[in-house]
């Protein structure tokens, strides 16, 4: 039986071939001339083992590629402030709501309570009103790069498509290992946008909503193609965010190819060679950049990603103005320009060892499908928050089997509890990594593996297509104590 390697599953994903990326780099106009240097988010970090902060959803008036948005926003920003925290710390975050309609808070791919004050997204939170969310990091969670964004049902795909996302970064062993400590970091929180002449976000419309939304304005840190300065000889440290709604990113730089260090779920044992990265709505990933080409500019170019064809769709899809991820053009969302000097930077040869999990207990199937009257589901039913879809038992481990039965790629994710990819299609997946995302094309089947640890309580899984999970596609999660 054929093993699908980790490196061909993460950087060119369902099938689409290296040669398609490495012919695209170079022959495509530039469609942004670069911009401003890259943004980064302000940031609150943790003192004395605790990280304490006041966010507040608001309006606000934005600037985005010269031209004022009425955005939705974390404390104004569009990404919200970069939260950073280590194993063990104590996370208190005094949220307040100045929104018009209800909203919450999800800490996507954090390993913690999904009850009361941690990653509740049963919780209501109304206009006007405030909740403290407060939660400890587990003294044996991951490094990593994870995220926060709203997960209100019914407004999900809105709240997030209007701008509230921001970075929530655990430190640990990853960024201790002496190549990546050395390597100077970029964060990037890649986002589309629409907006009208009025500078409003405009109302999708169904069509739109049934393909998920998607905008014309790409946006890295709420900047359109900034500049990421590298070292020649050097290294750079790129982590990466898709916080889009429904946009999917499949991303190669001119001239470089992407070293892989580090999924959703944290480092992979050695660095990955890959000549593009994937990344569907609410994925992460951490690259490694070496400067080994000639000083001059390169850009970073976003290819087209079509979700009724899956990865290997060129073209745009069906919907609304805006609606086409690309329309069949690669695009520059960024560039990156050598400067500076500094002494020659190797690159790592191992990493953190990935935990092997033992075979499941139990195996269950879980289909992905759409019906009549623009719902979507899981094994035949909509969501519904009174009704328990799935319930297992903590300390035991489960092979979930999901099978894409619908028209359009799928994005699965699963709150509090992290998985591991065994096979895609029936052909194992080698290479072990740790995920919170895995992407689905048509007629796809995906077996992944997933240890339920330590939190008792309810959350959910769902498509990470937000409209999608909006209408319906999620079910709820009852973790049992033993």
């Amino acid at each position: 039986m054929k093993v699908i390697k980790r490196r061909d599953f993460l950087g060119l994903s369902t099938g689409a071939t290296a040669a398609f990326f490495l012919s695209q780099c170079g022959k495509i106009a530039l469609t942004n001339r670069p911009g401003s240097a890259l943004a980064q988010a302000q940031t609150y970090r943790s003192e004395g083992g605790v990280l304490r902060v006041d966010l507040e959803a608001i309006p606000q008036s934005v600037p985005l590629g010269g031209q004022s948005t009425n955005l939705l926003t974390y404390n104004g920003l569009v990404p919200g402030p970069r939260l950073e925290a280590s194993p063990g710390d104590t996370v208190q975050i005094h949220f307040t709501n100045r929104l018009n309609q209800p909203t919450n808070l999800h800490y996507h791919g954090l390993h913690i309570p999904p009850t009361g004050t941690g990653d509740n997204v049963f919780l209501a939170i109304p206009p006007g009103e405030s909740h403290t969310y407060e939660f400890q990091i587990p003294i044996d969670h991951s490094a990593g790069t994870f995220w926060y964004h709203p997960h209100y049902h019914g407004l999900t795909a809105e709240q997030l498509f209007g701008g509230l996302a921001g970075l929530f970064i655990v430190r640990g062993d990853l960024d201790e290992i002496p190549e990546i400590k050395a390597a100077p970091e970029a964060f990037l929180v890649l986002k589309d946008f629409g907006r009208d002449r009025r500078g409003n976000i405009p109302n999708p419309g169904h069509m739109a909503q049934m393909t998920g939304r998607i905008g014309d304005l790409l946006s890295v840190n709420g900047q359109i193609n900034p500049t990421l300065p590298i070292s020649p000889r050097g290294l750079l440290r790129l982590r990466v965010l898709n916080a889009s709604s429904s946009r999917f990113f499949r991303l190669s730089l001119e001239g470089h190819p992407f070293e892989l260090i580090a999924t959703d779920g944290g480092a992979i044992a050695a660095p990955i060679t890959v000549p593009a990265a994937v990344l569907a709505p609410g994925e992460r990933v951490e690259l490694l950049v070496q400067g080994n080409q000639s000083p001059g500019s390169y850009r970073l170019l976003n290819h087209p990603f079509n979700p009724a064809q899956g990865m290997m769709g060129h073209g745009g899809m069906m919907g609304g103005p805006g609606q086409a991820q690309n329309q069949g053009r690669a695009e520059a969302i960024a560039t990156l320009t050598y400067g500076g000097t500094v002494d020659e930077m190797p690159m790592p040869s191992q990493l953190i060892p990935v935990e092997p999990l033992p075979e499941p207990q139990t195996v269950r199937q879980f289909t992905l499908s759409h019906g009549h009257g623009g719902v979507f589901m899981i094994n035949g039913q909509t969501f519904d928050h009174q009704r328990v879809d799935t319930q297992v038992t903590l300390n035991t481990v489960e092979d979930w089997e999901i099978i894409n039965r619908g028209m359009m790629t799928h994005p699965f994710h699963i709150h509090v509890n992290k998985f591991q990819v065994i096979s895609r299609n029936n052909q194992p997946v080698a290479d072990a990594a740790w995920k919170d995302v895995v992407s689905l094309s048509p007629g796809e089947r995906v077996r992944i593996r997933i240890p339920f640890r330590d939190y008792p309580g309810k959350t959910v899984y769902h498509c990470h297509v937000l409209d999608h999970e909006d209408r319906g596609m999620m079910g709820v999660l009852d973790i049992q104590p033993v």
